[in-house]
């Protein structure tokens, strides 16, 4: 892993399949296609290891991807005919990247809304 410039991440890189950003205050474990862009991603599942133990998912959506998917569904029998989207551990963010959703989850992080938009793992330490 390298070490990172930037405020936020204190080191990232690839630990195979899985892009790992790690700060002060928790560790994202990305997985992205083998070939995307990791300036580009914008639909990719995310674990996030808390320094409590916890361990918490969601799958991020940019609102280009969101709107994307929908299109492709319109004239099918996927979600009434793209008509809506939903999914339960869904975060929408504007900008795609890793960087950027990983700036999303440390102001989640920071501001206690994290807790409700991402789903908390069963069995994972530090858990009930």
């Amino acid at each position: 892993m390298r070490q990172s410039r930037s405020a936020g991440p204190v080191e990232q890189g690839w630990d195979e399949p899985w892009y790992r950003v790690r700060t002060d205050v928790f560790e994202a474990s990305f997985l992205p296609s083998a070939d995307e862009e990791l300036d580009s991603v914008c639909n990719v599942d995310v674990f996030v290891d808390l320094k409590d133990g916890s361990r918490w998912s969601a799958t991020v959506f940019t609102l280009a991807e969101v709107e994307r998917l929908m299109e492709s569904w319109a004239g099918s029998d996927e979600a009434l005919g793209g008509r809506y989207f939903w999914v339960s551990d869904g975060l929408i963010v504007r900008d795609p990247g890793i960087d950027n959703m990983t700036h999303v989850i440390a102001g989640l992080i920071e501001t206690d809304e994290f807790f409700s938009i991402f789903q908390r793992l069963n069995g994972a330490a530090g858990s009930d």
